[in-house]
């Protein structure tokens, strides 16, 4: 029987110099969509697949993360003394969410490395990863759809999405099997991985994107992989050794996902999230059509 995946690792120790300036002072990871930072999206989506213990490994810069989830006494003293309770209630929910613990990664020498930093944290047993860079729209919370995978294969589980064309050299490719049953093609045993290749190496177009179930064996691996290109721990690399030892299942998940950490995916992920709220949709869809395009 697996144990069950109850804690999540949010990497957030990147300087986010794509959004340079407005990342100088302030982490990429607080930066809003619509009215939430990109972050809580993320940590929401966890919670939503039943962790209950979330480890951020952050750097130098990072506070205001630590400090989005936090007690804030003077705004709660501000808001209730204001007769403000649809405000108050929603900085109350912040802070009362979840319990976060945090390690620093005091050098960014890779998403493996960082991977690694949690490992005290999370001791021996399953856990999820999520890049908050990427935010993912989706009935089912897209760790909730993976956590029931791993529930059924007992291995680890990386997301894939299909990429069409030469973006794909922009990610970590699987070289994958497709598994009969009930999820319509969507599982994958993998074969290898290949981190951006050429178009024309790829061995599919099923690109690994922001959200992966590990078994604690991974830390074994990145422990005792070298480091590649620049100095830096590579999750693909860990991944690629941990396959030796045990079987690794890709899944496309189902849903939309954005790339926040681009601009132009910021962007998008902005209008389509405000055209979804009740409060804004409908006034923000009256004026895109006033817009001459």
């Amino acid at each position: 029987m697996a144990k069950k995946v109850r804690k999540a690792v949010f990497p957030v120790a990147g300087l986010g110099t794509r959004f340079l300036p407005a990342t100088k002072a302030q982490p990429k990871e607080m930066l809003p969509l619509i009215d939430k930072p990109i972050i809580q999206y993320g940590v929401e989506e966890a919670i939503a697949a039943g962790c209950d213990q979330i480890i951020m490994v952050t750097g130098r810069g990072k506070s205001a993360i630590e400090d989005h989830f936090d007690v804030s006494y003077e705004l709660e003293k501000m808001l209730e003394d204001r007769g403000k309770t649809d405000l108050l209630k929603i900085v109350q929910q912040i802070s009362d969410m979840i319990h976060i613990a945090y390690v620093r990664q005091k050098e960014a020498l890779g998403l493996g490395h960082a991977v690694l930093m949690g490992a005290e944290l999370v001791g021996d047993e399953p856990f999820a990863v999520i890049l908050p860079d990427d935010v993912i729209d989706a009935p089912v919370p897209c760790l909730k759809q993976m956590i029931e995978v791993y529930n059924e294969t007992g291995c680890s589980v990386v997301a894939t999405q299909v990429i069409e064309g030469r973006a794909i050299s922009a990610y970590g490719v699987i070289d994958g099997e497709s598994v009969a049953g009930k999820h319509n093609g969507r599982l994958f045993e993998l074969r290898g991985l290949v981190e951006k290749p050429k178009l024309e190496e790829a061995p599919s177009n099923l690109a690994i994107v922001g959200r992966y179930i590990l078994t604690p064996a991974i830390f074994e691996m990145l422990s005792s992989i070298q480091p590649g290109s620049g100095g830096e721990l590579q999750l693909t690399d860990g991944l690629r050794a941990l396959l030796k030892k045990e079987k690794i299942y890709g899944f496309t998940f189902e849903g939309k996902r954005h790339d926040a950490g681009d601009k132009l995916g910021f962007l998008k992920a902005t209008v389509e999230f405000a055209l979804k709220r009740d409060d804004l949709g409908k006034d923000f869809r009256e004026y895109l059509k006033t817009l001459t395009l």
